[in-house]
């Protein structure tokens, strides 16, 4: 989220304060009652599937053999054999009924099949003959990934940590924060059938109070921020709105939101497709608006006799190169996202203006044309706002340091004119009445120290 402004921003004058608790609060209020009255508190429970029981295993032998050839075709032609590699594994069973046993199975063959060695941890499971239960074979489904991901995630804590020390922390904690809100209220509030852009907004809000305020600290840049973040993702739930309207887009873009119709099919796909623009510009968003929010804090401090007028222009420079890479930033994280997709287009046969109108692109294009326009109107509000409030806290805090004004001194008393009439006399005696010594003596010559007298000054 954004580089780490740890300066402390300039004291904020109790009228500002006051302005932004009297903004703020209620919008966390209004946010916290919206999210309570949206809380999916009769979710449904998951359907009790018919989960084949996994166990975990560790693969002690592989062999290899040819695999047998084909069963003739009806043609009558005999077949050929299998390109597929053919064996058995054998499996080592760590938990479970058969916890300790030697078990063996076949080597997994077909499209993303795991290659698996000597040595690996596997996932195994057991499938069980409907005809003859006490019948069973064992099959692999894939590797064990829980220790790989384990040491990915402690290494990723301890380099945020170690370099961001206790905003690093604080950044961890509000990465949790994140991930609590949306498996805990967004993604069961969709599930239950409420209307997926409210609960997008409420949800995107949620993250943004907890996450912005827990990093940066509950100080006026941060709330600066809060309020530029919260315009800025209204205006892009107005703008998708609008788009997908205009597009006409129904959110069946995609294998994923047809395959979810089926198994869920009171959820709005279409609101679904909006809620991932609102979530997704979110993370781009605060890292915008707290970046501009310090920008201008920064300039404030560094040159604390910029009006606001010219803070807005020096920051809003700033964002322009800002936005000027996240544009492209967000436009590759979404051509990554749907990189096989992109590629499947690569292989289709038709026109490219067809291609470009079609369902699934022309959603890709409406969510990263939509957050890129949030992303652009979030630059101009939030550093208004910092401009508006930043040069108030320096004032204020200018005249609060100087205390109260020092008492103007009295002016000097005027000389008396002199008198000319005495001035002439005085000329006139030391003239007449002193005896010049033609000759004085060395010492006694003006400007001339006295023979015994040291001219260096003590240090």
């Amino acid at each position: 989220m954004g580089a780490d402004h740890s300066r402390p921003a300039p004291s904020t004058p109790p009228r500002v304060r006051r302005i932004l608790v009297a903004t703020v609060v209620p919008l966390v209020l209004a946010t916290v009652v919206a999210a309570l009255l949206l809380w999916p508190w009769n979710a449904p429970e998951p359907a009790d599937g018919s989960d084949v029981p996994r166990y975990h295993g560790t693969v002690t032998r592989v062999v290899s053999e040819p695999c047998p050839p084909a069963p003739p075709t009806p043609e009558g032609t005999p077949g050929t054999g299998s390109p597929g590699v053919c064996g058995t594994v054998g499996v080592k069973v760590e938990d479970g009924p058969a916890a300790g046993r030697q078990v063996e199975a076949p080597i997994p063959d077909g499209p993303g099949a795991p290659t698996v060695a000597v040595g690996d941890e596997i996932i195994l499971v057991e499938l069980t003959d409907p005809a003859d239960p006490s019948a069973s074979s064992w099959n692999i489904a894939e590797h064990q990934r829980g220790k790989p991901l384990l040491w990915l995630a402690v290494v990723f804590a301890a380099a945020i940590v170690a370099f961001g020390r206790w905003r690093g922390v604080a950044a961890l904690a509000g990465l949790a924060a994140s991930f609590a809100i949306l498996l805990g209220f967004v993604l069961p509030g969709i599930s239950a059938g409420s209307p997926p852009l409210l609960v997008a907004v409420v949800g995107a809000a949620l993250i943004m109070f907890v996450v912005l305020y827990l990093t940066h600290g509950v100080t006026a840049q941060t709330s600066v921020a809060v309020l530029g973040t919260l315009g800025s993702l209204v205006l892009t739930g107005v703008l998708g709105t609008i788009a997908t309207a205009a597009t006409h887009l129904t959110g069946f873009g995609s294998e994923d939101a047809t395959t979810l119709s089926m198994f869920q099919a009171d959820v709005d796909l279409h609101g679904l497709l909006l809620a991932g623009i609102i979530i997704g510009s979110l993370g781009v968003l605060d890292d915008v608006t707290v970046t501009q929010a310090a920008t201008v804090t920064e300039l404030a401090h560094a040159n604390p006799g910029l009006s606001r007028l010219q803070l807005y222009r020096a920051a809003t420079r700033v964002g322009r190169a800002h936005i000027a890479s996240t544009v492209n930033t967000i436009v590759l994280a979404y051509a990554g996202a749907s990189l096989p997709l992109l590629l499947l287009l690569t292989a289709d046969s038709r026109g490219a203006a067809q291609i470009l109108t079609s369902e699934f692109l022309a959603q890709e294009i409406v969510r990263s044309a939509v957050a890129t326009l949030g992303l652009i109107a979030a630059v101009p509000l939030t550093t208004a706002l910092a401009a508006l409030v930043t040069t108030a806290g320096r004032h204020g805090a200018a005249d609060r340091d100087a205390g109260p004004p020092a008492p103007t001194p009295p002016p000097p008393a005027a000389r008396p004119a002199p008198d000319r009439a005495e001035a002439l006399e005085a000329l006139s005696a030391g003239r007449h009445g002193r005896t010049l010594d033609p000759d004085p003596p060395l010492a006694a010559r003006p400007g001339r120290p006295e023979p015994d007298r040291r001219t260096d000054s003590a240090w």
